[in-house]
């Protein structure tokens, strides 16, 4: 089907793509991770199928070629420059419409044929690899086929061969369990918050990889609204673990600030809420070697002031009526870093026609310079929260992304 004439050179992925692709490789937390049956059943099915003696599940690091699911050679880690997987793996980016590798014998094909595994008097000479693919689209590895005799596969064994890839790409992306969790993860971000006299909301909240670490919460009180955008350092079922937890406890703490405050602002209670959570989650974050940024704020409606803190968020603007866009000052370390942090409050004012934007940092990966000044002209050209929330889903259409990217803005609205 393919591959007689590959070469090494077809293994080039461009460095700004691959830098992307080791990311999607990261993000699924597998690499170095024990054997698992359900990728088992997988090689030993391949080999009652095709009659080979050899198949493999295996991830491609940035040096080297690991083995989820070995069955019938004794492999570990390979250098990735004696595989034939990295060629593989770059063919998914050339000819995704036929990603397969298939070669009848790999020893006539003078790139391969020093490969320790090939060269050998006895060592393979058929190989059939089919990418297997993560976050934001990547190819991350491959589930291939070995023999030490040279053959062909049939057109039926073509699909058979492609139905196990498919096999082994729903159990990377460990499907049932993630599909519930994302459901779950969806229904606990809050509902619209409907009509809010005098301004204007938008939020989004879009895993890279079904469910992620990202959160955003909002909800009412007595002088207006109560909002947070927080994210989970790392991504996948254990962060949107984590991420859970940290709503409820940021939820919780802001509550009971609320039911207790005697004044109408309570500014500093802002920062007791976020010293309150870092207290309650001190050992869940220092036993998972974890941490949370965090952008927690009080809008008063009545004259646009926000009380924020930001634990090492960082990435959040302001965009004024007059279009100029300022950043907003961090105030602290992000939650779980050290013990017996605390938090401090500050103060954004907005005027008529001025919006808020809070932002994670999955945003600036789909910006071309990623990074603060590119965030800021993003939002120069967004006059309305429905603006934002449009730009946002066109970068997410024009380049899938690799991080979870959620946003929140909010305009008082009005023209000054």
């Amino acid at each position: 089907m393919t591959g007689a004439g590959m070469t090494v050179t077809d293994a080039h992925i461009d460095p700004e793509i691959e830098e992307a692709r080791l990311h999607a490789v990261e993000q699924l937390h597998l690499l170095d991770s024990p054997p698992e049956d359900r990728f088992a059943q997988i090689t030993r099915m391949a080999k009652a199928v095709f009659g080979v003696p050899m198949s493999t599940v295996s991830l491609l690091d940035r040096d080297r070629q690991w083995f989820k699911a070995v069955d019938g050679i004794e492999l570990e880690d390979l250098p990735r420059e004696q595989t034939v997987c990295q060629v593989t793996v770059a063919r998914a980016y050339d000819h995704p419409e036929d990603p397969a590798l298939i070669i009848r014998d790999v020893s006539k094909v003078p790139a391969f044929a020093a490969i320790p595994q090939i060269a050998a008097d006895d060592g393979i000479r058929f190989y059939a690899g089919y990418p297997l693919y993560g976050p934001g689209g990547h190819p991350v590895g491959t589930f291939c086929l070995y023999d030490t005799q040279p053959r062909e596969l049939t057109t039926d064994q073509q699909a058979a061969f492609r139905e196990l890839a498919a096999w082994a790409q729903r159990e990377i992306e460990n499907s049932d369990d993630l599909e519930r969790a994302a459901l779950v993860q969806r229904r606990l971000l809050p509902p619209p918050l409907g009509v809010v006299p005098g301004y204007s909301i938008a939020a989004m909240c879009l895993p890279a990889y079904a469910v992620g670490g990202d959160f955003y919460d909002h909800y009412r009180w007595r002088h207006g609204l109560v909002f947070t955008v927080a994210d989970v350092m790392g991504k996948g079922l254990g962060a949107a673990i984590l991420t859970a937890t940290v709503r409820s406890a940021v939820r919780a703490a802001s509550r009971a600030m609320d039911s207790g405050r005697r004044d109408s602002s309570g500014t500093d209670d802002l920062g007791e809420v976020v010293t309150a959570v870092a207290d309650q989650l001190a050992d869940d974050f220092a036993g998972t070697e974890t941490f949370a940024t965090a952008f927690h704020a009080r809008l008063r409606t009545d004259d646009g002031r926000i009380d924020y803190v930001d634990a090492g968020h960082g990435l959040s603007v302001v965009r004024r009526n007059s279009g100029a866009v300022e950043p907003v000052t961090s105030g602290g370390l992000p939650i779980g870093i050290l013990p017996h942090e605390t938090w401090e409050s500050a103060t954004i004012d907005l005027a008529p026609g001025d919006m808020l934007v809070i932002s994670s940092d999955g945003l600036l990966d789909l910006l071309p310079d990623g990074d603060d000044a590119a965030l800021r002209a993003a939002f120069e050209e967004t006059a309305t929260p429905a603006d934002v929330c449009s730009m946002v889903s066109d970068l997410v259409s024009a380049l899938t992304p690799i991080d979870d990217v959620t946003v929140v803005a909010i305009r008082r609205d009005g023209s000054g």
